[in-house]
């Protein structure tokens, strides 16, 4: 029987990141089909079909093709247990994508070879820097024209402020895409288009030195070609160096076409024994050591509604240290209570298994009856651990919520509330008036749409939105000012969240710096910074 530090140093733990449609998605479903965790992959596109990607899971990611909420998936490969958490590409998103990064230990970053880094890419790694997470590069989409390589190289020392180390390279692209050679091994690894959605495939390898074959199988000019880059490449790219991987300072580079599953698994196999066992995290000044410690986990990501059999509400914990067990108590620190965890489960999108234990570094779902916020920890009873908050960010688009028919006002009220819980929009209410005028906050203004769709689709309530003109917002720092007091701009609006405290609306940036100098002591501070 395997013990729980065995458990747990095969766990790997990690998130994949892109911009929009760089095969992000594509490359997740081909993981799991190395994995066994699927037979057929689903193409996002594929409407003939009707096949979705797996990790697509609500209603509206299937009608659009894209993803609007990270979802967790989970299998077995090699003698490991893999978690990945596939999160949204679309900038409108984004607030979700960094809670998952949260409880990811590295991430593999997904760059189109044709479009090199692109404003959401740039974003998310910053985030990634942020935290000093391991980052893996997979430069995908080498069937089709891509840009020159060593200028996609460059582009990402450039733009990211990170080492590159190419682990292989590609030969040709497009309809001239031959295979990649791997540097480490020395070997050509020859391509040949596979019949989508499945893993069998033809591929051959090739010693560097056994040139007639090489050239037979990829042509002597394509051979002159790469033999000339990888002496550019000896001689110019980054020592690979796993410290420097580990501290988020280099990245190792691998290239390939998810689409028709070549160099996935190559990178898969690299990218398991280069990555990380479950990092240890910071309560309060202390590390917590994933194997030394006894169960704690934190919540990440609340979600209401996953599908319409299940009419309830999921909080996702990532397990930091220990061993979980269905049976045992925990703490819930910030409710002050010794629970049980109701119902723990695994969850593969929209499919789940109830769990009867789980280690450090894996991801649970456990049935949320609205006492979880996201950020807060659960541990061992004779723990007494509290990992650092995440962070909320500031809305950036308002709208005032109106209801079609008043009489759903309950559902109304209920629906609204959960979706603000999940962490993908921010409700407030106007000052001095109950919850009958409410405005809503988004991060992008595509969560409006994903707002009224669910409250239609879930609560069976129908509603309009008026947007508003409020770009900034700010909190009151200091509890003691009287908000009847506050002298403001022609456009500041006050305004108070669900637990009512006060904020100030604005629609220019100057009108903030001019609120504070008419109110001598205000402190207003950016959203979030609580």
């Amino acid at each position: 029987m395997q013990s729980i530090s065995d458990e747990i140093n095969k766990r790997r733990t990690f998130a994949i990141i892109s911009h929009p449609d760089a095969g992000k998605t594509t490359l997740t479903e081909k993981f799991l089909l190395y994995g066994g965790a699927i037979n057929l992959a689903g193409s996002v596109k594929g409407k003939a079909t009707a096949r979705h990607a797996v990790s697509d899971w609500m209603e509206i990611e299937k009608e659009r093709g894209i993803s609007v909420t990270s979802s967790v998936l989970e299998f077995e490969y090699d003698g490991y247990h893999i978690n990945i958490l596939d999160t949204p590409g679309h900038q409108d998103f984004s607030e979700d994508t960094y809670r998952t990064l949260m409880a990811a230990d590295s991430a593999v970053m997904v760059i189109d070879a044709s479009k090199g880094v692109e404003a959401q890419t740039r974003k998310l790694f910053k985030v990634c820097g942020m935290r000093g997470i391991p980052i893996f590069t997979f430069i995908n989409k080498l069937d089709r024209d891509a840009n020159d390589t060593f200028e996609l190289l460059d582009e990402i020392e450039k733009e990211l402020g990170i080492a590159t180390c190419p682990i292989n390279w590609p030969i040709g692209c497009g309809k001239n895409f031959k295979g990649v050679y791997d540097r480490q091994k020395r070997q050509v690894i020859t391509y040949s288009d596979t019949e989508k959605g499945t893993k069998e495939g033809e591929t051959a390898v090739y010693s560097i030195e056994d040139d007639t074959n090489v050239i037979s199988a990829i042509t002597k000019e394509k051979y002159d070609i790469l033999t000339e880059e990888i002496e550019l490449l000896d001689g110019a790219s980054a020592e690979y160096d796993l410290d420097r991987v580990r501290d988020g300072k280099l990245t190792p580079v691998f290239f390939g076409s998810a689409l028709t599953n070549f160099g996935v698994e190559i990178f898969l196999q690299y990218f398991l024994k280069m990555t990380t066992t479950p990092l240890a995290r910071k309560s309060r000044e202390e590390l917590i050591d994933p194997v030394e410690h006894d169960f704690s986990a934190f919540v990440f990501k609340i979600q209401a509604n996953m599908n319409k059999a299940h009419r309830d509400r999921i909080a996702f914990m990532r397990i930091c240290s220990g061993k979980f067990e269905a049976a045992k108590e925990v703490k819930h620190i910030q409710g002050g209570k010794i629970m049980r965890l109701s119902q723990p489960q695994q969850i593969m999108a929209d499919s789940r298994k109830i769990l009867d234990e789980a280690y450090a570094g894996d991801i649970i779902g456990v049935f949320d009856p609205g006492i979880f916020s996201i950020g807060d920890t659960v541990c061992a009873p004779n723990e007494d651990i509290v990992y650092e908050g995440i962070p909320t960010f500031a809305p950036e688009h308002f709208a005032r919520v109106r209801q079609v028919d008043t009489m759903k006002r309950k559902q109304f009220v209920k629906g609204i509330t959960q979706i603000a819980k999940e962490g993908a929009i921010q409700i407030f209410q106007e000052y001095n008036t109950g919850l009958e005028e409410i405005i809503v906050g988004v991060v992008g203004v595509l969560q409006f749409d994903v707002l009224k769709y669910r409250l239609e689709n879930e609560y069976n309530v129908d509603i309009r939105l008026e947007p508003l003109p409020y770009e900034h917002i700010r909190w009151i720092g200091n509890k003691e000012i009287d908000l009847d007091k506050i002298t403001g701009t022609s456009d500041m609006k006050k305004i108070k969240d669900l637990k009512d405290r006060p904020l100030l609306l604005f629609i220019n940036a100057w009108s903030v710096g001019m609120t504070l100098e008419r109110n001598e002591g205000l402190e207003l501070l950016e959203f979030g910074t609580q």
